[in-house]
């Protein structure tokens, strides 16, 4: 039952959604979110089964310890009847938001982060996130941006940089330290992060458009408080700007930017969603490395480059170009595409028309072939098999049936199944066969056929289902075994075990018989020696005639119960376990009493009696072959030890339970697996039916279970018959 339970977890855990949660730190709108965002999406689409949760905290208006601790207390509500499996955390404050609240809010969860600035190994560890996160990190290359510019601009005097005092600013700004203290050398650079909007305006309109430069970091708020979009910020500086404008994010792009190693969020994105991809499969987040190098790539605006006459091919060989001209194919991409498809389809209904009238021909020739194969295949089983309709006529049938039933083939068609069986079984087919087509399930049942020529046929009946090509039900084919000689053979295995077992009962009944023959031969000795003596009654012959006929009944009576056992069973009955102990008692008791076997019967149940269904004397046989396989073990032995065999009659919700037990000694268990097998024995006379018959009758026949097992020193037999078979039929209880 653990082992069900187990798999059962397991097969639910590999279907069940997996919750994802993204924490953007930014607002929607803002397009380093978005783009995260959708690069996210996109990669989760391909994957099934994957639901994602996005939340935005907009720090970028407020970012305040209070704001930050309500956030937290939102979110515990929020998310209580959530059940995520990992935490995605977009930018600087999402991030150290997730490690400040990781235990309040995301207990045991791996946090996957991206877009994070001066990111610092050691601060996960600081906080015991080691073992919980990994992602990407943001890293503007400033070096490479400058060497950039230095580059297309070799005569530049001043280089403006513009830039906010928001978290990534600030992280920025102290990134820029050490690289303008370095190129402050070469040409004169001003820092700007504290001008209101109109100033900056100002500023840039003053810079000389031949010698000058801007390179702008971010702008979402002024000096005064003022809050911008990413466009609205980079657009006022855009359009009163005469010098080219370089960037360290791909979002400014066709917004007048020239470019540069820019920061790309779609990069981002797409490498934490495959990060989050591997955790859901089951890696362990601590295993997976943290990208340190961000994947930034250099980028231009080809209207920008053109505007202020800039030949990126002398610096750079591996770049990118948006908003490049095209010739005439791209200029008029979408008539060109959409002729060529007109074209494309037209040529492809042309040639598939053609093959299609090739193909319809092949297939008609190969239908012709295959009815005619299906034909002498349906002849050739030897299986009865039939066809029918929804209506339940006949369509056509094999050789096997025709002549199951002396019946031409043609003569099969059209007709019922009432035409062909008898009104209980034709009624009973009708049954199915419209359960069947409600369904569209399979039918197997058992049927006895009682044919023309007087034979009587035992037939299990497998039916299905089939559908026409455009999927409407079509009928019903069934397909008949004749499992009579199986039927007869296991019978005659069946009275083969009795057999095999007269030998002990015989012996049994010798010891029935020795006390009356005995106390028969006193009486006949006594009544002689009183004729002799003429001292003879009537009362002691009425006497000796009462105590004979008392051995006498007893005597027949054991050879009544030993007639009964090798009788076969024709049919299932009700009868009394504890009546079927006792009849085998009255067979081998004494015998086994004399063996020097203690037996113990426990009767554990709560009704006076138990009662089972199923052939009767069989189930004896059973019960006689455990018990004296149990006694002839421990009389093998040789000893004069006292041993114990135990019986165990109980019941639970769905079974009736036998448990024979003895102390004979264990069964070897290289052995013990095969001892259900045709033909195993370990006797040098056995035959080796027994305990397969024992299991024939008990799992064939009675649809119960059969084990056997070592129990410390014990042999434990295990039979188990289900109750529900006693409440299906009616029947009388033998008792």
């Amino acid at each position: 039952m653990r082992l069900i339970l187990i798999l059962f977890l397991l097969f639910t855990s590999l279907f069940a959604s997996k919750e994802v949660l993204l924490l953007h730190s930014y607002h929607k709108g803002y397009k380093w979110s978005d783009d995260i965002s959708s690069e996210i999406e996109k990669r989760f689409k391909n994957e099934k089964d994957i639901d994602l949760t996005t939340i935005y905290m907009d720090t970028k208006h407020v970012a305040s310890p209070l704001y930050l601790n309500k956030l937290a207390q939102l979110y515990k509500e929020q998310f209580s009847t959530r059940d995520f499996d990992i935490i995605i955390a977009s930018d600087n404050n999402a991030f150290e938001f997730a490690i400040r609240y990781h235990e309040y809010l995301f207990k045991d969860l791996p946090v996957l982060f991206c877009g994070i600035n001066n990111f610092d190994r050691a601060f996960l560890g600081e906080n015991n996130m080691k073992n919980y996160m990994s992602g990407v990190v943001e890293q503007v290359d400033l070096e490479k941006n400058f060497e950039l510019i230095s580059k297309i601009h070799p005569n530049l005097e001043k280089l403006l940089i513009i830039n906010d005092k928001s978290k990534t600013g600030l992280a920025v700004k102290r990134d820029l330290r050490p690289v303008i203290e370095k190129y402050s050398q070469k040409f004169k650079i001003e820092y700007v992060d504290n001008l209101d909007i109109d100033n900056l305006k100002k500023k840039v309109i003053n810079l000389d458009k031949t010698k000058s430069a801007l390179l702008f970091v971010l702008l979402f708020k002024d000096k005064t408080g003022k809050f911008f979009t990413y466009k609205q910020s980079f657009k006022k500086v855009r359009e009163v700007s005469q010098v080219p404008i370089y960037g360290l994010w791909d979002f400014y792009l066709d917004y007048g930017m020239v470019g540069g190693l820019l920061t790309s969020a779609k990069a981002q994105g797409e490498a934490v969603a495959n990060m989050t991809i591997q955790v859901l499969n089951g890696k362990d987040v601590k295993t997976i490395p943290i990208i340190e190098k961000s994947p930034n790539r250099y980028i231009f605006d080809y209207k920008e480059l053109d505007r202020f006459d800039i030949n990126i091919d002398k610096i750079l060989e591996d770049y990118e170009v948006i908003n490049e001209p095209h010739g005439f194919f791209r200029k008029y991409t979408k008539l060109v595409v959409v002729t060529l498809i007109i074209i494309a389809i037209l040529l492809i209904m042309v040639f598939s028309m053609k093959a299609n009238i090739q193909r319809r021909m092949r297939v008609e020739k190969d239908l012709q072939n295959r009815i005619k194969f299906d034909k002498v295949l349906l002849d050739t089983l030897p299986n009865p098999i039939y066809y029918k309709n929804k209506d339940g006529k006949f369509l056509g049938c094999n050789k096997a049936f025709s002549e199951l039933l002396n019946i031409p083939k043609k003569d099969v068609v059209g007709k019922t199944a009432k035409d062909f069986f008898a009104a209980d079984i034709a009624a009973r087919n009708e049954t199915v066969d419209r359960k069947l087509l409600h369904s569209l399930g399979t039918d197997t049942s058992e049927v006895t056929l009682h044919l023309a020529d007087n034979q009587m046929r035992h037939i299990i009946i497998k039916k299905a289902v089939y559908l026409n090509n455009d999927s409407s039900i079509g009928g019903i084919v069934c397909i008949m075994d004749d499992i009579t000689e199986r039927i007869q053979q296991k019978q005659f295995l069946i009275q083969q075990g009795k057999l095999a077992e007269m030998g002990d009962m015989v012996a049994a009944i010798a010891h029935q018989w020795n006390e009356p023959l005995v106390e028969l031969s006193a009486q006949v000795q006594d009544i002689q020696t009183s004729f002799i003596l003429n001292e003879l009654k009537d009362s002691q012959v009425q006497e000796f005639v009462n105590d004979s006929m008392v051995q006498i009944k007893y005597m027949s009576q054991t050879l009544s119960d030993f007639r009964n056992f090798l009788k076969p069973s024709t049919k299932k009955v009700f009868f009394s376990i504890k009546q079927s102990f006792e009849e085998i008692f009255e067979i081998i008791g004494k015998q086994i009493f004399y063996s020097n076997i203690n037996m113990r019967v426990n009767y554990n149940y709560k009704e006076d009696d138990l009662i089972i269904f199923g052939y009767e004397n069989e189930f004896k046989q059973v019960l006689l072959n455990l018990i004296n396989n149990a006694k002839n073990k421990i009389i093998d032995k040789n000893t004069n030890d006292k041993y114990n065999l135990t019986i165990n009659v109980e019941e639970s919700e769905k079974y009736n339970i036998i448990e024979i037990i003895d102390d004979g000694g264990n069964i070897d268990s290289n052995i013990i697996d095969k001892i259900f097998e045709p033909y195993f024995t370990t006797k040098k006379r056995g035959t080796g039916f027994g305990l397969y018959m024992a299991k024939v009758i008990i799992e064939d026949k009675m649809k119960g279970h059969i084990t056997a097992q070592n129990r410390d020193k014990n042999v434990v037999f295990t039979i188990k018959l289900p109750k529900k078979e006693a409440k299906n039929e009616n029947s009388t209880i033998r008792r």
